[in-house]
């Protein structure tokens, strides 16, 4: 008895290939859990993947590609630049930001990681044309040259100031034992808490006099 032919290896990788292909369309249309009410997390032609927000106390909906960082979401779908983008590893802390009240290095955070959370950017800290209490401090002492690390430093003392309040203890913190008060914050406190943000410009002194100021009229 004749034995089959076995297909040429050029003939087996076509097949292969094809197989392939219809597996990946196949499997390319989302499910909703069956809901047709339940609206497309994900635009299947393009990749790209939706993301609610809450920036700044206003509700914001992206489509964006799933690699899209904070960084990069804010400033190049919402125009929010005030936030830096800089070293883009997490090194400098120009990118700093609010998630859930907490500072955040938006350049190490991918946006679809953020659904549903609040989010808040410099450009959200004043209120009724007010400007924060750091702001302001970091007028009064000249805290800022050329200016392009300032909104980092700006979110991070804020959130800074709020860790003291909640009596989080740091690297500088001589007794760990006992509750630390915002009182407690001296300049080796603060230099230590806001050392993950850099300046090119040398400004650190006057960064510093300006956070301990806004502490004490916190």
């Amino acid at each position: 008895m004749d034995q089959p032919k076995k297909p040429a290896r050029r003939e087996f990788l076509q097949l292969a290939g094809r197989s392939a292909a219809a597996g990946i369309a196949i499997g390319a249309a989302p499910t909703y859990a069956n809901d047709p009410a339940v609206p497309p997390k994900t635009d299947s032609s393009s990749g790209r993947v939706a993301v609610s927000l809450i920036v700044n106390g206003e509700a914001r909906t992206l489509l964006v590609e799933p690699r899209t960082t904070l960084l990069g979401a804010l400033r190049e779908e919402l125009s929010l630049t005030g936030t830096k983008k800089s070293c883009d590893r997490g090194e400098c802390g120009a990118c700093t930001v609010h998630v859930e009240g907490r500072r955040v290095l938006s350049c190490m955070a991918l946006v679809a990681m953020q659904d549903g959370k609040h989010v808040t950017t410099i450009e959200g800290v004043e209120r009724d044309g007010q400007l924060h209490a750091l702001q302001s401090a970091f007028i009064e002492h000249d805290a800022f040259q050329c200016g392009f690390c300032t909104s980092g430093q700006i979110m991070s003392g804020i959130a800074m100031i709020e860790e003291a309040k909640a009596g989080w203890p740091s690297a500088a913190t001589s007794n760990v034992a006992r509750r630390f008060a915002v009182g407690d914050l001296t300049n080796a406190e603060i230099r230590e808490r806001m050392s993950g943000n850099l300046c090119r410009c040398a400004c650190y002194p006057n960064i510093v006099d300006a956070v301990a100021q806004a502490a004490k009229r916190s």
